[in-house]
């Protein structure tokens, strides 16, 4: 939830018609591993008060960005169309290490953006991608069917979430308090599955998910996590929180109307699946999240189905490419769904965040980084030689 301007990453790379980037991880080994990039790559370094690249303008193609964080913050890189509309991102490299993300980049206009402590609207350079003259990666049947089954599942997840959202607005309108704190964690999980998919717009993210302390300058707090301070702190609503109520639903209703404008990827599904993780880790583990309801666990569930999803259609090629990858994938995506189990109640509810001691806090961030680390390397697995 990119509740800062920040995303959770590119799931589907969604872009204007005729320019995007899908964003892949090449070698990222926790951060330690090289990022210095073949002949032709484009380095980006990072400090605390810079983003250089080694170039602005390339051909279209593939590409590798070279990423080297020299800074005492960790950041995050973007690469943004037409202003905000998140293309590719990569949270969460720390200081002093390196990431590689190969990226195929059609002809376009773009920013790149460093973000030194993950927040705010970053430091932005302006990279021009011109007309390539390599040729079209071979088509494959199966990725092709991987593409149309994520539309039609994120498609289905919008779909879904529209009415719980309605009755949540609802319960909010007619101040009823106990209602409204039964139905919000049920009215995230479709977001939380496809949560890139808004944040890609650029516009929806904002409104709908964004937290009290990652405020943009002059941004109003509106959304979910608005109305989750009056029930749970304030408790009580009054003329503002059924306002906020009936602009949730009306903002939510055009992330739904929206979703078949995506471009939708193979390498932007495998990155994407990769950077709910990071999400989990960064805001889920921490209870940033829903720090005021604690509801977490339920957001934490939705971000590892959503992103299981998408390697389960890509799950075809990976295993054929890469079997050994795939067999660790399949382990790690059992391990944390069962730890989550324990925590399900009947009912479909999950545990309280604040009832998690830190050592079983600390048992989830290491399940997600044991994910984490192989899930990198799936964007890899998938693409067409």
């Amino acid at each position: 939830m990119p509740a800062r301007r920040t995303s959770a990453a590119a799931f589907l790379v969604l872009a204007v018609a005729g320019a995007a980037l899908v964003g892949c991880s090449k070698k990222d080994d926790g951060g330690k591993g090289s990022a210095d990039g073949a002949a032709g790559s484009v380095q980006v370094t990072a400090t605390d008060s810079k983003c250089d690249l080694s170039k602005t303008s390339f051909p279209a193609g593939h590409v590798e960005l070279a990423v080297a964080n020299k800074g005492s913050k960790v950041t995050e890189l973007y690469v943004y169309a037409d202003g905000d509309k998140i293309v590719t991102e990569r949270e969460n490299i720390g200081p002093g290490t390196k990431v590689t993300i190969n990226a195929e980049i059609k002809a376009g206009t773009y920013e790149v953006a460093c973000k030194p402590g993950m927040t705010g609207d970053g430091i932005r350079q302006k990279i021009t991608v011109t007309a390539g003259s390599s040729a079209p990666a071979k088509a494959d049947d199966r990725l092709t069917r991987a593409v149309a089954d994520y539309r039609t599942y994120a498609q289905e997840q919008a779909d879904a979430t529209i009415p719980v959202v309605e009755q949540f607005a609802a319960a909010v309108t007619a101040g009823d308090v106990e209602k409204a704190k039964s139905l919000f964690a049920a009215s995230r999980v479709g977001w939380e599955r496809t949560e890139p998919v808004a944040e890609s717009f650029g516009d929806v993210d904002p409104k709908t998910d964004t937290r009290e302390d990652a405020l943009g300058e002059g941004q109003s707090w509106t959304g979910w996590h608005r109305i989750e301070k009056s029930l749970w702190v304030d408790g009580k609503i009054g003329d503002e929180e059924k306002a906020l109520a009936a602009q949730l639903v009306t903002d939510l209703k055009d992330w739904q109307k929206r979703i078949p404008e995506a471009e939708i990827t193979p390498t932007g599904m495998a990155n994407g699946a990769k950077e709910l993780l990071d999400e989990v880790s960064k805001n889920k583990i921490t209870g940033e999240e829903d720090r005021y309801s604690h509801t977490d666990l339920s957001d934490f569930a939705a971000n590892v189905e959503g992103a299981r999803q998408a390697y389960e259609l890509l799950k075809p090629v990976a295993a054929e490419n890469e079997p050994g990858l795939s067999k660790t994938l399949d382990a790690e995506f059992e391990k944390i769904t069962g730890l989550l189990g324990k925590y399900r109640a009947a009912d479909g509810t999950y545990t309280s965040y604040d009832k998690v001691t830190e050592d079983e806090r600390k048992t989830f961030s290491d399940a997600v980084n044991s994910l984490g680390e192989p899930l990198s390397k799936l964007a890899a697995a998938v693409v067409v030689k």
